[in-house]
């Protein structure tokens, strides 16, 4: 994985505390910023990323060369306008763009692997916070999140409340369903299971890229929907190699479109992801439940919050349905928290907030000016 830029990482100055009781030094953050900060440093939109997401919001891949993940979104003139804003995102701890995890160096030199703290979801918002504090930014105009990022909008408003005066919360949930976590464990098990594995310590030699690709292929899965992959693919078959009409091949290559989409996904992803980092994100997902330490009360979560909040689904999301998000809505109402809510109709799925969804555009823009 690449190394990180020491012009866009800071090492937080104090050790970081862990939900685990464990305790994190040191810590690097690794970030992008898009736009000028303002005199007043009241300009900020903070960004989450999600699961397989980085810091590249809006610049090319270092490790893929393509554009960045939310560039459709992000830029001058664009629904979050740098030419207003600037945006700030992080990678999180626990990850592999930069940021302290499990490819980090541990204190004997050797990288962390399976060594590694586990770390939850507001782990990784303390840790973006204490580099909001190092950049000496008090407070954000906008925190936004998708998914995971969402997760980590919702903490950051509640952990710090009075930190963000707007949250934009995308496609996500206050807690992870049964089903989800279920999902996850295959696709730690995959990893697990590669003949590469070695406990995690694989960086000196292969690494179980074969496991990791079919954990992403299984996840991938679900960001879809099943209207989105019949209109893409149906049954069709997929071309021979020498150019020829797709035919049964009476065996187990790709024979479908679906499957070779699949099968690139999960090569593709070997590429710039790594495998230890994906089981410590994913188990992270799995702990975070924001109504845990509030006697299971998602009202009380938002209680002390003076944050605006705007929560986005999509129709087709069975990842993190609509009635997730209205459970959300119903809490911040309970807190007496300004909110908003917009069902979205899109064909893509979970995968609606990343991609050109009929209104988002304008909700966006319309919630973060």
């Amino acid at each position: 994985m690449p190394a990180c830029n020491p012009d866009l990482c800071l090492t937080l100055p104090d050790p970081l505390p862990l939900d685990s009781g464990a305790t994190l030094a040191p810590v690097t953050i690794a970030y992008q910023q898009y736009g000028e900060l303002s005199p007043e440093r009241d300009n900020v939109v903070l960004i989450f990323h999600a699961l397989t997401g980085d810091q590249y919001v809006a610049s090319p891949h270092p490790a893929t060369g393509k554009p960045g993940w939310w560039d459709r979104m992000v830029g001058p003139g664009k629904p979050i306008d740098t030419n207003r804003f600037c945006v700030i995102s992080t990678n999180v701890i626990g990850g592999c763009m930069g940021s302290t995890g499990p490819a980090s160096e541990g204190p004997d030199g050797k990288p962390y692997g399976q060594r590694f703290p586990v770390v939850t979801i507001h782990d990784m918002v303390r840790a973006i916070a204490g580099l909001l504090d190092v950049l000496g930014i008090d407070k954000v105009h906008a925190a936004v999140g998708g998914s995971m990022g969402g997760m980590q909008a919702m903490a950051f408003a509640s952990d710090f409340p009075g930190r963000a005066e707007r949250v934009l919360v995308l496609a996500s949930a206050a807690r992870q369903s049964a089903q989800n976590i279920a999902f996850h464990e295959v696709g730690r098990q995959a990893i697990m299971a590669d003949a590469n594995w070695n406990g995690g310590a694989y960086y000196d030699g292969a690494h179980p890229d074969a496991g990791l690709a079919v954990a992403r292929m299984a996840a991938h899965i679900t960001y879809l929907s099943e209207a989105g992959l019949t209109e893409k693919f149906g049954r069709r078959l997929q071309q021979r190699p020498d150019g020829s009409d797709g035919a049964k091949s009476f065996g187990f290559e790709a024979d479908f479109q679906v499957e070779s989409y699949l099968r690139y996904q999960g090569s593709g992803f070997t590429r710039r992801f790594d495998a230890n980092s994906y089981l410590y994100i994913t188990r992270a997902i799995d702990y975070f439940d924001l109504a845990e330490t509030h006697g299971g009360r998602l009202a009380d979560a938002f209680a002390h919050t003076s944050s605006r909040f705007c929560i986005v689904s999509f129709d087709t999301d069975w990842l993190y349905t609509t009635e997730e998000s209205r459970h959300i809505v119903r809490a911040l109402n309970a807190a007496g928290a300004p909110v908003s809510f917009v069902e979205l109709s899109s064909p893509y799925g979970h995968d609606g907030f990343l991609l050109d969804t009929p209104g988002l555009d304008e909700v966006v823009q319309g919630f973060v000016s």
